[in-house]
């Protein structure tokens, strides 16, 4: 079954691939319009997925994760027409040059060809994941969460109507409905007909596509994210954006985990800071010393540094100087998003040259790590490795190139 829905997809992408940029844009126009008339059914569906997902006991940071509001659809709308705009990359012609044994050579943007995703929660990845997908003329095959299985299945459904309805392809987007996880490792085989896989959820599942798949894996998403609070920092500004990167939206992957602050500035900032936080509903656990400066923070657990709150909890930390806290980042940060907030170009200048994660701010918050927010037009995924993409995963994430040597009868001596 699954082997068949692989090959369905191949042969989609091979239409896909030579699609024109008119043709996609109108397709994705099409999603964004029936995502608009089918409001009323989607949110059914979703709270289908909510209802059972309180059954079972689901946390209250996976429901939010899960939870589609009509505010949520609209920006689901939005990413789309920003991603109608944006440049076509598929096609593109760059480094043509003449060589010496007479060959005329360049490279090509083409399409990756199809793309494997699985994830938990977050129904809005769905049409992310889609939308990316078809502008840059992949087919794209989704494994979601059965959390999730009622809201994908209608987003899904959505979309293979909006292709028909515009000449294309249907089974260019393919959801694997049925949960069981042996679909799973079915797919992660199938590099006959699948170019990369991309799995967003926790640890266990990027561990398990990496140790099982036979084609190529992206990991990613996991991210315990770090604030450094220099001695030199702005308090009313570094409260702020220690506020926003908590409170927010503290159950997604780009939310703070872990604020270090210098020594010299604790015993006045942290008074400020803790009161400011708890008003919010933010639970605090530090290490000794900043218990003994703020009574409202907890002692720390062992593994309380190396932990994805993904709900209203901070870490605290003391360090003695900057150096102090990059050590930090390094020991316990999964090369997401971290920070620093300092009035220092210096210091500034030696964070962002030392910390080595996929995105690193000078003053701003963490929660800017997003395809939309980077001007992407949306987002796969954000990878935290270093090879093919890195960061938030946009249109260009999703190309790779083709070597075009041009001749007239040219023949190698």
């Amino acid at each position: 079954m699954l082997e068949d829905l692989a090959k369905r997809a191949k042969n989609a992408s091979y239409q896909l691939s030579v699609a024109t940029t008119a043709e996609k844009n109108n397709a994705l126009e099409a999603i964004r319009r029936l995502l608009i008339e089918q409001e009323p059914d989607i949110l059914a569906a979703n709270q289908r997925d909510i209802t059972e997902g309180r059954q079972q006991g689901l946390s209250d940071a996976l429901i939010d994760r899960l939870l589609l509001t009509p505010d949520r659809l609209a920006g689901i709308c939005q990413d789309i027409e920003r991603l109608v705009a944006m440049s076509d990359p598929i096609g593109e012609e760059y480094q043509g040059r003449q060589l010496e044994n007479g060959l005329f050579l360049k490279k090509r943007t083409v399409p990756l060809g199809v793309i494997g995703v699985i994830y938990e929660a977050r129904p809005n990845v769905t049409i992310d994941i889609a939308c990316l997908a078809l502008k840059t003329g992949n087919a794209a095959i989704l494994r979601g969460g059965k959390e999730t299985i009622h809201s994908n299945k209608k987003l899904v459904a959505i979309i293979a109507e909006a292709l028909q309805s515009v000449g294309m392809n249907p089974e260019a987007v393919q959801l694997i409905g049925d949960p069981d996880r042996a679909y799973i490792y079915q797919l992660l085989k199938l590099d006959k007909y699948v170019d990369m896989i991309i799995p967003r959820g926790g640890q266990t599942l990027q561990q398990v596509c990496v140790e099982n798949s036979t084609i190529p894996v992206i990991t990613g998403g996991i991210g315990i994210c770090h604030l450094y609070v220099d001695e030199s920092a702005d308090f009313d500004k570094a409260i702020a954006v220690i506020s926003n990167a908590k409170v927010q939206r503290p159950s997604v992957c780009n939310a703070l985990d872990t604020l270090l602050i210098h020594q010299s500035i604790a015993a006045t900032f942290l008074p400020r800071l803790v009161s400011e936080l708890i008003q919010q509903g933010v639970t605090l656990k530090g290490c000794m010393q900043s218990t003994e400066i703020a009574s409202k923070i907890s002692l720390a657990g062992a593994d309380d540094f190396d932990t994805e709150w993904l709900s209203l909890t901070l870490g605290i930390k003391i360090v003695s100087e900057l150096q102090d806290a990059v050590e930090h980042i390094r020991l316990h940060s999964t090369a997401h998003s971290d920070g620093i907030l300092t009035q220092c170009l210096n210091a500034a200048e030696q964070f962002v040259a030392r910390v080595n994660s996929a995105a690193v701010y000078v003053n701003a918050s963490t929660r800017f790590t997003d395809g939309s927010q980077f001007g992407l037009g949306a987002e796969v995924a954000v990878s935290t490795q270093k090879l093919h993409a890195r960061g938030p995963m946009g249109l260009e994430a999703l190309t790779t190139y083709k070597w075009i040597g041009q001749g007239d009868g040219l023949i190698r001596n």
